[in-house]
């Protein structure tokens, strides 16, 4: 079975955040260890299934309190089952609104966002901009892997799409000698499936 994360973040996340530091906790406390949700299946009936973990992807809102969220979550991971917080900045560095909750440092895995941020990603002949931001995310944050994050196609995002040649042999060689380099993260399936952009890309990731 595969594994489940919730997202968190919204296109338009304007009311995005806790008023304060135990708003997050609710009011009738927690149980330990139980993290079920219903899964849909085909026939439309619903099953239990298992929550792995929880995707920070904040575009707006507050930046308030992340941290002390995801610190929370984090204390879930008993019985032997880790529950899983990964994170999805935008590449300037530090992510507007999850810079202080990044430096708190439970997050397992983070996928940054190199594109829609021309100054910090790749553009045609020149990996400068995109290398000095990966070095600054891998060596300030203490996730325990950083992936780069890419559209899959030209019409998956409005800039930041890099060739398939162009990554290869010019992008991955630069960033993946970092210890925490994880690989690749795409946005998104659909596009992938359009373009077959993982395909080409995953014998040299």
């Amino acid at each position: 079975m595969g594994s489940i994360k919730l997202e968190l973040g919204s296109l338009k996340p304007r009311s995005a955040g806790f008023e304060g530091t135990q708003q997050h906790r609710g009011g009738k406390g927690r149980k330990k260890g139980r993290r079920w949700i219903k899964r849909e299946e085909k026939d439309g009936s619903r099953k239990d299934a298992v929550l792995d973990g929880i995707d920070f992807d904040i575009e707006g809102g507050t930046n308030l309190h992340w941290g002390d969220l995801a610190n929370y979550l984090s204390e879930y991971s008993d019985q032997g089952k880790t529950v899983y917080l990964t994170a999805a900045p935008q590449c300037p560095f530090p992510d507007a609104w999850l810079g202080d909750a990044l430096k708190t440092g439970p997050f397992d895995y983070v996928w940054v966002q190199f594109y829609n941020n021309p100054p910090c990603q790749y553009t045609s002949g020149n990996t400068a901009n995109l290398v000095d931001a990966w070095n600054q995310w891998t060596q300030d944050i203490q996730a325990t892997q950083i992936f780069l994050g890419l559209p899959a196609s030209p019409e998956a995002a409005v800039s930041g799409f890099i060739p398939v040649d162009d990554l290869t042999s010019q992008v991955l060689p630069a960033i993946k000698g970092a210890s925490k380099y994880g690989g690749v993260m795409l946005w998104s399936k659909y596009f992938d499936d359009q373009t077959g952009y993982s395909s080409s890309i995953k014998n040299a990731v």
